[in-house]
């Protein structure tokens, strides 16, 4: 077990929350990107209090030793994420070690990633894109990222400043319901897939969410061809 303190909160969003903990015992830890750590929190549900476990990617890259960053939407008092999102700085945090298989192996050789995802769906595939540009991988990066309005959009700066610094890296935001002043992409993640990706050979996909998304982009794919193999997917919600 990891005992951690909440280093900082910040407020992503009006819903998405982004936390820090700093590890205080034992003082490092060591993950692949991808992967999420259990918490176990005490849940309130129709005034009876329950023990909970909950899982959380972490978004931080595994080159943080010291500290990890997890990326939560607050939803309502009944479920998800809302004890979390009730932390303060300095609030003490018990976790299980890292798990989960979800991970890019940079002994393969992949020469393109795809990587999908929608909502908070970006933890995980934000640590394993900043994991493979802060070890200089020489494949192609590609992001497709879904979101619902310009309320919703966060990362933004950090993910221009990884594609300005690194050419081998692209990323795409679209909003599904923009407003009329939005100038950026608009429409759902699939609906851009399905025109954008031709070409498979070579290429591996990531791919967390919404079920709705991974099943939709996990079909597209399979009908162009891609192994399942090439396919990993974490379903969030």
């Amino acid at each position: 077990m990891y005992h951690a303190l909440v280093s900082s909160i910040l407020e992503l969003t009006n819903d998405v929350r982004e936390i820090r903990l700093k590890l205080v015992d034992p003082p490092m830890i060591d993950f692949i990107a991808g992967q999420h750590i259990t918490i176990e929190m005490t849940e309130t549900q129709a005034g009876i209090p329950h023990l909970k476990k909950r899982p959380y990617s972490i978004a931080s890259s595994p080159s943080e030793k010291h500290e990890i960053c997890l990326c939560v939407k607050n939803t309502s008092e009944e479920t998800g994420s809302s004890p979390l999102c009730a932390l303060k700085p300095l609030d003490h945090v018990l976790f299980k070690m890292p798990d989960s298989l979800f991970g890019v192996d940079q002994n393969n050789l992949k020469q393109c990633s795809l990587f999908v995802a929608t909502g908070t769906g970006i933890a995980p595939i934000k640590s394993m894109i900043g994991d493979l540009i802060e070890t200089k991988s020489s494949r192609l990066i590609l992001l497709y990222w879904g979101l619902r309005c310009e309320a919703d959009l966060y990362y933004q700066n950090e993910l221009k400043m990884w594609a300005d610094r690194h050419p081998l890296f692209q990323v795409i935001t679209t909003l599904s319901q923009p407003t009329p002043s939005w100038q950026g992409t608009c429409g759902r993640v699939t609906d851009h897939l399905q025109r954008a990706i031709e070409k498979i050979e070579g290429m591996d996909a990531y791919l967390c969410g919404n079920g709705e998304m991974v099943k939709a982009v996990r079909q597209m794919l399979l009908s162009k061809g891609m192994d399942k193999e090439a396919i990993h997917f974490e379903k969030f919600y």
